[in-house]
Parts: structure tokens; C-alpha cells; sequence
């Protein structure tokens, strides 16, 4: 592993060329810079970004056969170090006492932001409780480039990440998170979405959605519909290729709310399927009634047992 020795002075400026733009990279502070990259077009990449890379000690991948193509594409040499879930643990003590000894290092990940479904929160917080400064270079985000094309509301969202593997697991998730007040954001491989859209469907039953593939690419779509239509649509058609972030309109949206004997027929089919607590917030999801107002019916209907 190449690795650049500490020294309190600042790094020699170095420079690069982008799509016809000479930028000086202008000497950085000391500490951990945590920087955005591309998700797909790498013109998404910004000049500071760009600046940082090639000004940094050395750059701290998750990836090193991905990023050392994203810097070979700049013209940027700085050595890079791999730190990802296999090694986090090792390198972590490794790479903090680098930046102890004032070493300027730069954090990014595959694509997109850093620390989105990645080990580098870890790094970032013990840099930080030991006293190490850290600062961020923003740029693109699978997530925000979804949300903003998606056709689903904006105000409030909850990022997920990836849903469990298997569909037991799935299922008792997205029912855990069936009552939250605003979009729900995932990401998804391509061979499981079909069975992952099922299931939200199950659990959510019709909401909006919306399947963003393949985001800032070439081929970049864009699929909104129904939790049930989109599921059959992907079942007919088979696995998509690319990267998939899939949106989930908030609960309520479009849903009348029902009460008396409809309600407790709503219950009722949802404790054959899952938990009492589970029921509650599939129900309250599906309803729009309060969460607490459905699990004190459901723990009536069934009988005074609290299972979970």
C-alpha cells in the first residue's frame, strides 16, 4: 500500500483538466474530507470535489478499482487506500492515526455521497470524538436525485436503504415502517424488485411509487404506478438491469378514512398475516387511522394477547 508520509506542511498544488477547465488544487486543511462523487455521469463531479481528490494525502476508497478509474479519468494520482466492511475494523485505527498526525485525508465512496450504505459513518464519528476535523464536499446522491424526480412528495422523506433478503423479514419491515408521515426511499437490486414490490404492496397496499433506474446514465427511466400495477409489471417482465432506488408515497395518500365494522374487517384480515403490532401499523397505514387507535381494536379483537 502506497501511503504519503505526515508533514505540517501544506501539500504541493496540483492540477487537472476537465472538459476544457484547468483548476489549481489549492492546498486543503488538515483533517478528513468527506467527498461527494458521481452516481453515474461523471460530469456530475464538482470543481471542489476535484480540487480535494488530487490535494489530498491520499484518498480513502471503498472501491479502489472503481475510484482509481474515476481518478485516472481527472488526471489525479493521489494514492489510494481501501477501507470498506471487510477491512473497517483493521484500517479504521490505521487511517485515524494518520489524521492524528495532520494528514489530510479525502473519504468517498463507489458513487454518490459517502456514508449513505456505507462503513464510513464509523470513521467519521471516531474521527470526530477524537478531536480530528472533518469536513464535507457535497455533491450528487442517488437519493436526492430520486426524490427529485419521482413525483412524490418532497417535504418529508425516510431513507431506508436496502430491505431484508428474504420475504418473511421484508414484510415485518415494511410494516414497521408503514406508519412513517413521508416518502419512503430504498434501494433495491434488480433480480429482487418484482418480489420487494410485492410485498410493499401486500403490506401498503395501493400507494404510489415510483422506480428510479438507472439515475444520471445513458439509459435513465423513471417507472411511476401503483405498488400492485409496478409489481406486476417487473413479475411479466423480468429483472431491469442498472442501479434501482425505489420511492413509496407517505400513508394516507388517496386512502378514505374508514371506521366501525370496515375497520375491524381490515383488522381482522391483517391478524391472520402478521403480528398484532404489525397488523396495527399495516392497518393504520392503509387507513389512516392513528396507529394507537388500531392496535387497542386489534388487541380487543384478538382477545387481550399483546403478541408480537
Amino acid at each position: 500500500m502506497m501511503t504519503h508520509s505526515a508533514s505540517s506542511s501544506p501539500p504541493s498544488p496540483a492540477s487537472f483538466v476537465a472538459f476544457g477547465l484547468r483548476a489549481e488544487a489549492e492546498p486543503i486543511a488538515p483533517g478528513l474530507h468527506v467527498v461527494a462523487t458521481p452516481i453515474g455521469n461523471l460530469r456530475d463531479i464538482t470543481l471542489r470535489a476535484l480540487a480535494t481528490l488530487a490535494a489530498a494525502d491520499a484518498v480513502i476508497a471503498e472501491d479502489t478499482r472503481v475510484s482509481r478509474a474515476l481518478l485516472a479519468h481527472y488526471g489525479i494520482a493521489t494514492p489510494l487506500v481501501a477501507y470498506h466492511e471487510h477491512n473497517a475494523e483493521t484500517m479504521r485505527p490505521i487511517l485515524l492515526a494518520r489524521l492524528k498526525k495532520g494528514e489530510r485525508l479525502a473519504l468517498i465512496s463507489d458513487a454518490g455521497t459517502p456514508l449513505v450504505s456505507d462503513p464510513g459513518f464509523k470513521l467519521v464519528g471516531e474521527a470526530l470524538a477524537a478531536g480530528v476535523p472533518v469536513t464535507s464536499a457535497p455533491g450528487p446522491s442517488a437519493v436526492l436525485a430520486a426524490l427529485v424526480v419521482g413525483g412524490l412528495p418532497t417535504d418529508r422523506f425516510f431513507f431506508e436503504g436496502f430491505l431484508p433478503a428474504k420475504s418473511g423479514a421484508r414484510r415485518a419491515r415494511i410494516a414497521e415502517l408503514a406508519a412513517i408521515p413521508g416518502t419512503l426511499v430504498f434501494f433495491e437490486s434488480p433480480r429482487r424488485l418484482a418480489e420487494t414490490l410485492t410485498d410493499l404492496a401486500a403490506v401498503l397496499g395501493p400507494r404510489e411509487a415510483a422506480v428510479a433506474r438507472e439515475l444520471t446514465k445513458h439509459f435513465e427511466s423513471v417507472r411511476r404506478g401503483a405498488l400492485d400495477a409496478l409489481a406486476a409489471q417487473y413479475a411479466n417482465e423480468g429483472a431491469p438491469k442498472g442501479e434501482i432506488v425505489l420511492l413509496v408515497a407517505p400513508p394516507g395518500e388517496g386512502a378514505a378514512l374508514i371506521a366501525g365494522a370496515a375497520l375491524d374487517d381490515r383488522i381482522k384480515a391483517a391478524l391472520e398475516k402478521f403480528s398484532l403490532k404489525d397488523a396495527a401499523s399495516v392497518v393504520a397505514a392503509e387507513t389512516g387511522q392513528p396507529r394507537r387507535k388500531v392496535y387497542a381494536r386489534a388487541l380487543e379483537l384478538s382477545g387481550g394477547a399483546k403478541g408480537e
